[in-house]
This record gives C-alpha cells, structure tokens and sequence, in this order.
C-alpha cells in the first residue's frame, strides 16, 4: 500500500508478483476442492464437504480477482458484490444441508476426516503466507484474503471435529463444525458486501465529480 496527501490508498493488485501469488493459490485451491469432496463422501462428513466448497469458492473468487485487477473502481466492486452473494448463497446451502442432517445422520469416518484435514490444513497456510502481504486491499483484494483466512479456520475446525467424532463415537461435532463454518461463509460475506458497496458508492462520486467537471470545462468553452 501506498500513502498520498497523507491518506492510505488500497492496493488494487496491479503487481505481476501478486498475479503470480493468485495463480499458486488458484492451483492449491482447485486440487483440494477435489480431494475433499472424494473425501467428504468417502467419509460421510458435512464438514468436509462444506469445507470442498469453500476451496471451489476461493478458486473461483482468485480467478475473478485475476480477471478484474487494472478494471475501473466500479467493476472491481461489482465483481466484489457478486463474490460475496455467491458466499452468502453458500453459508446458507450449508447451513441448511447441515440442519437437515441433524435429524438423522450417520457416524463419520473420523480417520479421514483427520488425514484430509491436515492436508488441506497444509494447503491453505501455504496459500495464507502467500497472501499475508496482500491482507489490506481493496474489496477484491481483501476478499481473496478472507477466503483463504476462512480456508485455515475451517481445517483446523474439521480436525477438531475428527478427534471429537473418534472419541465421542457421534456425528455431532462434524455437524456443529460445519454449522460453525456456515457462520464463518455469512460473516465473511457481508464483510465483503459493505467493503464492495463503500467502493461503488465511491466509484458513482467520483464518476459524478468526473462527469461534472467535464461538463463545466465545456460549457466554459462554449462561450
């Protein structure tokens, strides 16, 4: 990030490293989202199939932010805003796939839900200390970065409910995990709704303050 006039500016993603550091974590994201759903059938576990989706979304989300980065303030908040109705879509899918196991669901396999868990553990804190420096962008930027935050959270959560599920012999704690990790998808979203409508509102004044001052430039010329 940069300072001018004594304010600071959010860093857009206009740096070649950064593009290289979404490429790494595109490729971490999009292999793990296949292992994990492999896996969260294999093992008969919410939680890692909720965690599944939230490596697609973070895939997904880097991909957008590699598409968007140079575009207007407007686009880039627009491409932000449908980010994060796509992970409030999600919190809610998950929420609601995880009440509705509540009523009868069978025991996890605890011993795939750990090993999985640690890989994808050790996926996401590659892709967290990849992205460290990029933390305090713009919606997009700050957007990539929660995701992977909320990628770590989530696996040291699954491994939790692994052991909790070996050493209580029920489905519970895989079930709370995942309803966990539906709050963590809504808190993040709506952290990125209002970043992602700050910048449009931003984006249509200064487009208006633009759009002003051209017009006075030429109506002083008309005289």
């Amino acid at each position: 990030m940069s300072a001018a006039c004594g304010h600071e500016v959010n860093f857009d993603g206009q740096s070649a490293a950064y593009r290289r550091a979404l490429w790494a974590v595109i490729g971490l994201n999009a292999g793990m989202f296949g292992v994990e759903l492999w896996a969260g059938a294999l093992a008969g576990s919410q939680a890692l199939r909720a965690d599944a989706l939230d490596f697609l979304a973070d895939a997904a989300t880097y991909g957008l932010s590699l598409w968007v980065i140079g575009r207007p303030l407007a686009t880039r908040a627009r491409v932000a805003m449908a980010k994060g109705l796509s992970l409030l879509a999600m919190g809610l899918w998950v929420f609601g796939s995880t009440l509705w196991l509540f009523f009868g669901p069978g025991l996890p396999r605890a011993e795939v839900m750990g090993v999985v868990g640690a890989l994808a553990l050790a996926a996401n804190l590659s892709s967290v200390l990849i992205l460290m420096r990029y933390r305090n962008g713009d919606a997009n930027v700050r957007s990539v970065w929660l995701c992977s935050r909320n990628d770590a959270v989530g696996n040291v959560a699954v491994m939790g409910a692994a052991l909790l599920v070996g050493l209580t012999a029920t489905p519970w704690p895989d079930l709370v995990v995942a309803a966990a990790m539906s709050g963590l998808f809504l808190s993040s979203a709506v952290q990125i709704l209002r970043h992602a409508l700050a910048e449009m509102r931003a984006g249509s004044a200064g487009d208006a303050h633009g759009h002003a001052r051209s017009c006075g430039h030429d109506h002083g010329h008309s005289h």
